[in-house]
């Protein structure tokens, strides 16, 4: 993950450097000036993430030179290739953006369909078929 944290270490600077040279050059403005800074922010974030999940896991075969390609072979993790509750918390969240959009009631309905939805998914392994 050196090559990724990197990556994005720079991408964070980057708009450190354009946000204060936007916020110089167009003082009126300050959308875009705060706008570029959550940008630096969400760079950092996901730097710190890739920093802290690289000293967990430890080196990676794409981070040393005499890897082979098959050291990257096998199961990569865990993955419900059969769940329902994506789409179902997908629809919630568009029934809440419509409540913002059209009215305030529906945002309320929609955060609860949101809510059963994300229950369904967390605990779609505890029972059933495929209870672990």
């Amino acid at each position: 993950m050196k090559v990724e944290r990197t990556i994005f270490l720079l991408l964070a600077g980057f708009f450190v450097i354009v946000s204060t040279a936007y916020g110089l050059l167009t003082w009126i403005e300050p959308v875009g000036t705060a706008g570029l800074a959550l940008c630096a922010g969400l760079a950092l974030l996901i730097w710190f993430y890739l920093s802290q999940t690289a000293r967990r896991v430890g080196m990676r075969p794409e981070d040393r030179e005499n890897a082979e390609v098959q050291e990257g072979a096998g199961e990569q993790g865990h993955f419900s290739p059969w769940s329902w509750w994506p789409i179902c918390l997908g629809a919630s969240a568009a029934v809440s953006v419509l409540g913002l959009a059209i009215g305030f009631w529906i945002l309320f309905i929609g955060a609860g369909l949101a809510l059963i939805s994300l229950v369904g998914w967390v605990f779609e392994y505890s029972r059933g078929d495929h209870a672990h």
